[in-house]
């Protein structure tokens, strides 16, 4: 991959860089979409188990596909494009990981300073009283789980029909607002509120970077659009700084 002269000189001179990552990164590392055809489990679609009113309805059988997908994603390892985003929170000072991915992978390879806009399939939440703890048990040893107070346990995930939490959403929209450099890796750039982020980057005049295998709506905006996997690029662009 040749690196144009305007990416090398955008990043040094970042101060602050902001990265949001999509299913695309954790495809390359094995992650399934757990959507469409290829993610039937027992013949539910995702759109049917994702929701509070599935929930509401039968936790044990959302629970049960909850347990099979983290059993899938237990084994998997953070790949080289991870482990180059986990490095570049360590490079530069002002950073920012904004991502979709539910699989925990990113903190895996050791990011820390990180947005999780649709929540964490490692993480469960007290129906109760609200509490957010970490669950890394996979299979769990009781379905559904319970919380120390005796109420019920759900995934700490935003499901079908809710929104992403205020604080969060806004977080990810001032790290897009004030960085020098985005960096958008494995993303449709069709699913909103993220979609937004790179072109709210680009108005403020930030440098923005797309990987991706193939083009989306996002390719005509960015000042760079690299196809290829985030894998192979993003070493190569480490190799710049």
């Amino acid at each position: 991959m040749n690196c144009s002269s305007s990416l090398k000189n955008a990043f040094l001179s970042a101060k602050k860089v902001t990265v949001l990552t999509g299913a695309g990164i954790s495809a390359e590392s094995g992650v399934p979409t757990f959507r469409g055809e290829g993610g039937l489990w027992r013949n539910f679609r995702a759109e049917d188990l994702a929701t509070p009113d599935a929930f509401e309805k039968d936790p044990k059988l959302v629970w049960e596909w909850y347990d099979w997908r983290r059993q899938v994603i237990k084994p998997l390892k953070p790949n080289r494009g991870h482990e180059v985003i986990a490095r570049f929170e360590d490079r530069f000072s002002d950073f920012t990981l904004i991502t979709q991915n539910i699989d925990g992978l990113h903190k895996k390879a050791g990011n820390e300073k990180m947005i999780e806009l649709h929540g964490n399939i490692w993480k469960v939440r007290c129906l109760k009283e609200g509490k957010v703890e970490d669950n890394l048990e996979a299979p769990l040893s009781l379905i559904p789980p319970y919380c120390t107070c005796g109420s019920l346990l759900r995934p700490h995930i935003v499901w079908f029909g809710e929104s992403l939490p205020y604080d969060t959403i806004q977080q990810a929209y001032r790290a897009s607002e004030e960085c020098d450099i985005m960096i958008v890796v494995g993303t449709s750039a069709v699913v909103q509120p993220a979609a937004s982020l790179p072109i709210i980057a680009r108005q403020h005049d930030a440098y923005v970077i797309e990987i991706n295998t193939e083009e989306t709506p996002l390719s005509g905006i960015a000042n760079e659009s690299l196809i290829g996997k985030a894998g192979d690029i993003l070493p190569e662009i480490e190799r710049l700084l």
